[in-house]
């Protein structure tokens, strides 16, 4: 059974950081594009980073880029977020999503992941 578990949310003043983690299992989790998504109520899921877990290749929305690192480590079958910088609008739920078979498509395309987490819940306050 896939289970993926993210944790790391919390609620930080603008500036400041938090790491989340994805723990992965009942997957390859070496040949897997691992990403995370975020979405407040009445929005669709959007792309924040994603990560080849056979490279290490790396993929950022413009908007978190140079402010959010994604990483993993193998061993732990774990995906983090780094997220430094914070800003009231990356107030969100975020969940961590895996491609199991990784072929063509956006990477910030939801549809093209099978698996999501439960979601872990970032409050940014200004």
């Amino acid at each position: 059974q896939v289970r993926l578990v993210e944790s790391g949310g919390g609620s930080v003043q603008a500036g400041g950081s938090l790491r989340l983690s994805c723990a992965g299992s009942g997957f390859t989790y070496s040949r897997n594009l691992m990403g995370w998504f975020r979405q407040i109520p009445g929005k669709g899921r959007e792309g924040v980073a994603a990560i080849y877990t056979s490279s290490g290749t790396t993929y950022y929305a413009d908007s978190v880029t140079g402010r959010f690192t994604i990483s993993h480590d193998g061993a732990k079958k774990t995906t983090y977020l780094q997220m430094n910088s914070l800003k009231p609008e990356d107030t969100a739920m975020y969940y961590c999503a895996a491609d199991p078979l990784p072929g063509g498509g956006a990477w910030y395309a939801a549809s093209r992941y099978n698996y999501w987490g439960q979601g872990t819940q970032v409050t940014v306050s200004s």
